[in-house]
């Protein structure tokens, strides 16, 4: 049989239909025939300490945003005072920020060049600032209406969103230029994962001793504050020097062939980005599932509050039991991801989350063992949502590089990260807007049953059924391990014609 030639089958694989994807390719075709001309360079193995370097970096922002997400809400309406409808008005109107800056962000820094690379410059310049603003967003200004407290918290909110982007979203897209490996890119963002949700719990537990030993509100939450953006420089200072030469280790290795910049049009690039149907569906995965995830979070203090009439320190041991558990089996999936891949991984643990969710509405106050036990469930699943939707990307970030020619790490880390932060929004106005509409009493000791409804539906059944919608994304995902060692080779080859064609010899005999 006459093997293809790699030109033909780099054609071809540039011009893939968006919609069928790698899955219209014969398989052997394409791996004999590139595999004829090309070798697949191997880079050193990822060294433990690299992985355990990046994932110190989550931690700059992983503990001011896991301590967002359950407490500003709470903060909001219990503490500073706003109404539930305002408080959600802030956080949304942050959000909204985000859309423009995150892809802003993205993509300059795909287009930053400097001695210290792309993504670098952004974290160390942006992490004193997100300090600073965390800090401040945590204490009551001296204001007594409910419309200066809104312009506070807005505006504030506005320079601690724009600096948290600055330094997560050229971080998180670190990952996807720290290895090229299928394993060892599942691996990276496990490290990342589980220092994400060590960060939550290290939030939660400092939260704990902070209520069990301070008693004024006010001090409490100005106290957190300190502890959870204090440490953030020395987070990102031990990332940067950790990872520092690994990063230009694969800068070397993928030479001089893939592009530094792309177009100058943000607006063009982006419509660009969202044509790649493997993206989408990450898209779609990671906003349902992220959204559930951060409705049962929001939601948590209310149900052990107001529903099962609980002291707010079961609220902290709840929330340390989900994290706990998702911290340990982030290890347990990472190993079975090593013999399925990612999409399986998924599509075993979310289900598992579903379910505990789901029965969270039948738990009565008394049922206190019940409540913890289905929070053991409930964190075997979402540490899938940790780890997998980001340890795709740089797979989807490679088949756009064989497609376009363009390493756009930055833009599609955006997208996800965007939703990240817009999941949170999301969850944090809905449930305001709902509270305000079931007739929820801040500070109260009962709530009218409209109110328990509304918390026992926003707290299981509504994450529930988002994460079914996650899991659907999941199962139409195209890329497993060995269509992305397809387009390794393809990109392999790829890459060796333009440094060759490039080439100062290549150059004379054209002339």
């Amino acid at each position: 049989m006459t093997r293809p030639n790699p030109d033909t089958l780099l054609s071809v694989a540039k011009t893939l239909d968006f919609k069928t994807g790698w899955m219209a390719l014969d398989v052997g075709a394409l791996v004999s025939g590139i595999q004829e001309h090309t070798i697949l360079r191997k880079l050193p193995s990822l060294p433990f300490s690299v992985k355990l370097a990046y994932g110190t970096g989550e931690l700059a922002a992983a503990v001011p945003s896991s301590l967002s997400a359950f407490f500003l809400l709470y903060f909001f309406t219990d503490v500073a005072g706003l109404t539930p409808v305002l408080a959600g008005g802030v956080l949304m109107f942050g959000r909204v920020w985000d859309a423009i800056n995150d892809p802003l962000v993205g993509w300059l820094s795909d287009h930053t060049q400097s001695p210290l690379g792309r993504r670098y410059p952004w974290m160390l310049i942006g992490v004193i600032p997100l300090s600073i603003c965390f800090i401040l967003l945590w204490t009551v200004p001296p204001m007594e209406t409910q419309w200066g407290l809104f312009t506070y918290y807005a505006i504030l909110s506005l320079f601690a969103f724009a600096c948290l982007t600055a330094v997560q979203l050229p971080y998180t897209a670190l990952a996807a230029e720290l290895s090229d490996n299928y394993d060892e890119r599942t691996a990276l963002i496990s490290m990342k994962s589980a220092f994400s949700i060590g960060g939550s719990i290290l939030g939660l537990a400092m939260a704990q001793i902070v209520f069990d030993r301070v008693s004024d509100p006010e001090a409490q939450y100005q106290l957190l504050g300190r502890l959870s953006a204090g440490p953030a420089v020395l987070m990102i200072g031990i990332c940067v020097l950790g990872t520092y030469r690994r990063y230009w280790q694969v800068k070397t290795h993928r030479a001089r062939a893939v592009p530094q910049t792309s177009s100058k049009f943000l607006l063009r690039e982006i419509r660009s980005v969202f044509r790649n149907t493997a993206f989408r569906k990450i898209l779609g995965l990671y906003l349902c599932g992220w959204v559930g995830i951060q409705l049962t979070a929001v939601m948590l203090p209310y149900f052990v509050d107001a529903w099962m009439q609980l002291p707010e320190s079961h609220f902290a041991r709840m929330a340390l039991t989900v994290q706990g558990t998702a911290i340990v089996m982030v290890i347990i999936w990472e190993r079975v991801a090593r013999f399925s891949d990612k999409r399986t991984v998924f599509l075993m643990g979310a289900p598992l989350a579903v379910l505990a969710l789901s029965a969270l509405v039948t738990v009565q106050s008394s049922d206190v063992s019940i409540m913890y036990l289905l929070g053991v469930f409930a964190g075997m699943g979402v540490a899938t949502m940790y780890m997998v939707p980001f340890s795709m990307l740089p797979d989807v970030v490679d088949l756009d590089e064989l497609q376009t020619g363009l390493r756009r790490e930055g833009l599609y880390f955006s997208a996800v990260v965007f939703l990240q932060k817009f999941g949170v929004a999301i969850a944090l106005f809905a449930s305001g807007v709902f509270l305000d509409l079931a007739g929820f009493i801040s500070g109260a000791d009962a709530q009218p049953t409209a109110a328990l409804w509304t918390i026992r539906l926003l707290m299981g059944p509504v994450p529930a059924i988002l994460l079914l919608g996650s899991l659907w994304f999941a199962y139409r995902y195209p890329i497993n391990r060995d269509r992305h060692q397809q387009i390794l080779l393809a990109l392999e080859e790829q890459r060796h014609q333009k440094v060759t064609l490039d080439s100062p010899t290549s150059l004379q005999q054209s002339g």
